[in-house]
Parts: C-alpha cells; structure tokens; sequence
C-alpha cells in the first residue's frame, strides 16, 4: 500500500523546451453514502463493523494516486443507533476502511453534515485525524476553522489549497460551537483571497451543490462556478445530485480584464450507497495530473479523464449482500462469480456513462 503523504520526487522531460517539472495524480471521488442495508451488510458480528470488503476491487486504483480525496456523505457519530437515510449516522468502522482503501482526504461539508448533530460532527473530525485523513469543510469551532482553513496540502514538492462548502444541511442548522462551511458569497470570497496570500501552487474548491437525479448542471452551478474561478480557484468538483454531470472548461474575465480558465467537473454521482434511482448505481473518479516546472509559483492541470466505477451488490447463497465499488471498464474479476443480469447492468452502465461524458479522456489506471 501506498504510505500516506510520502513525498515523491518524479520528473517529466522537458515540456515546451522548458526545465524539467514535478507532477502531481489527484483522484475524486464522489458521494460516499451509509444507507441502512450498507450498515446491516457490514454488520459482521452484533456491533462489529467491517467494510474493507466493499473497497477491495477500487483500492489498487485509488492506491496509484498521489492524494484520492472524496466526498463524506454521513456522519460518523462514534456510537449507536446507527442509521441510513434520512439520518446518516454510520460507524467509524467505514472510515477505517476507507483509509485502508487509499484516501487521503474526505470533504465533509455535504446537507447531511449535521444529521448526528453537533456530537456526530465532533466526532467525525476526530476520528478522520486519528485515522491520518486530512479533512476540511465541517469544524468543531471558530477557533479551529480560523486555524486550519483553508486547508493546505503539501504533497510531491507540490502546495495545494483546499476549500468545500455546502448549499445547505436539510434545514438542520449546526449546533454551536460546531460549524459547516456554507455558499455563502462573502465569506467564499474571503476564505479564498486567503488562499491566495498562502501563495499555493493551485487552489481547488469541492462544493456540495445542483439538483438530484438531473444528468446536467443547472444555471445555479454554473454561476457559483464562475464565482469560484473569478475569484481564485483552478478547479471545482461538485457532489451532490447522486449522478454524473458534465466536465467542462469554463473561463471567466477577471475585474483587471484577464481571463481565468478552471475546469468544472459538475457531479461525480455516487461512490458507493444503495440508491436505486437510474444513474445512481455508480459514478466516475476524476483524475487530474498537474505538473509544476522548476521554480515555477503556479502549477498547471497536463491532462485530466474520469475512471467510471459502478456499485454491486454481491448475494451469495442467500446470505446478507456485499456491497463492491468495482471499475467498471475493467471486467469481471476472476474471483467474483457475477451473474449475467449484473453484468449487463453493469455494462449499460459504462456505455450510459462514456456516452454522457463523451470528449472527456477515460482513463486506464
């Protein structure tokens, strides 16, 4: 397994003519959900939690990336009752899985981010530390926001600026002291003129935003896009609507006259969860490579493509199901007998997705 946050001295040859460059493979994923037939299928003995199964077929390929960062669609409340929708409160056993499986950072500012209250908040940011994960969006204070926000990646001689926010948490306001980041125009613009004094080599945003269920972004995600860009941001990656969205670049002018390019990908639909709505079987992983040349103040994406991934669920001999993140563009592994009705299912995923995406590099990690 890839140690957590090793520094890594790669070079490329020389690019345009120029010195050579340092590279740094990001991977995002989209919604990671808790519904209640993930808990029971976990449930390996009563109140013993085990999900390293789920992740077993997507690790090698999130392992390959130098930080894999997803969305945290639950919250971790450190005891019983343990619950899916519509209150997610999942146990910490998930994310020790997750670790296991190769993230290295969970976005936490999502509608559900109050639904085990100000405990469950609590609770989730200190078990995400003691797990080694960065984390960012959610904070148990003032104080603590003031001191790591925006968050700073330092990864591969590379200085990343990280920033999520949320357009809401379902009507449950955050219990004081506890706080969740919020589309709030005044305080983004703030939090992201802060970025920039940090001087980072690039600034990204991972937003909680749209409309559920809809395969393209609306008017409202695409002005909250270019308010991002206009004000600093390289790249925006939305969750939220539970499937994929498009992946575009958008440009804007900046008050000076200059244009600022960022890409957007909309919505990366669902990690791993038990929707059975059409298009939410499954979703995409996003990749990114950034170079930065030597001596160089900014870093610049070389290339991007998406890895489509799609949700199985494994029943065998009548016993409790297995939920699988599989790769869906690379077949049926040896060891997993998958019926035929999965398979096609899974294949008219893929097509449905490569489709959608269609002019967006699929990449083969």
């Amino acid at each position: 397994m890839r140690l957590p946050f090793l520094i890594l001295l790669i070079s490329l040859s020389a690019i345009d003519g120029r010195a050579q460059a340092d590279t740094l493979r990001l991977l995002f994923a989209g919604d990671i959900m808790g519904h209640a037939m993930q808990i029971k299928s976990a449930e390996v003995s009563p109140g013993v939690y085990n999900y390293r199964p789920c992740f077993r077929y997507i690790s090698p390929i999130l392992e390959r990336a130098d930080l894999a960062i997803g969305n945290l669609e639950l919250t971790l409340p450190g005891r019983p009752p343990y619950t899916g929708y519509p209150m997610f409160r999942s146990p910490d056993a998930l994310a020790v899985a997750l670790r296991e499986a190769g993230f290295d950072i969970l976005a936490t500012a999502n509608n559900h981010a109050n639904d085990a209250k100000a405990e469950g908040i609590v609770n989730t940011i200190e078990t995400l530390r003691r797990l080694s994960f960065h984390q960012t969006g959610t904070f148990k204070n003032r104080r603590e926001r003031d001191l790591f926000y925006p968050l700073m990646i330092y990864q591969n001689d590379f200085k990343l600026a990280l920033l999520n926010y949320t357009y809401g948490t379902n009507g449950l306001p955050a219990e004081p002291p506890t706080l969740v980041n919020l589309l709030d125009t005044a305080q983004i613009a703030a939090d992201l003129a802060e970025a920039r004094t940090r001087n980072p080599h690039f600034i990204i945003v991972f937003v909680h935003w749209g409309s559920e269920y809809q395969n393209q972004e609306n008017a409202e995600q695409r002005k909250w896009a270019h308010f991002f860009i206009r004000n600093g941001a390289d790249l925006v990656v939305g969750a939220h609507p539970h499937v994929v969205q498009p992946i575009k670049t958008e440009t804007v002018v900046l008050p000076n006259g200059t244009k600022h390019t960022a890409v957007v990908a909309y919505s990366l639909g669902n990690f791993i969860s038990n929707q059975q709505k059409p298009g939410t079987d499954g979703g995409i992983l996003f990749g990114v490579e950034l170079i930065r040349r030597v001596d160089a103040t900014r870093a610049e994406i070389a290339r991007y493509g998406y890895i489509p991934i799609w949700r199985y669920v494994h029943r065998a001999d009548s016993r409790k199901p297995t939920f699988f993140v599989m790769p869906a563009a690379k077949g049926i592994p040896a060891d997993l007998n998958m019926p035929a009705e999965a398979q096609r299912a899974m294949a008219s995923f893929l097509e449905r997705v490569r489709v959608h995406l269609n002019g967006i590099e699929e990449w083969d990690w």
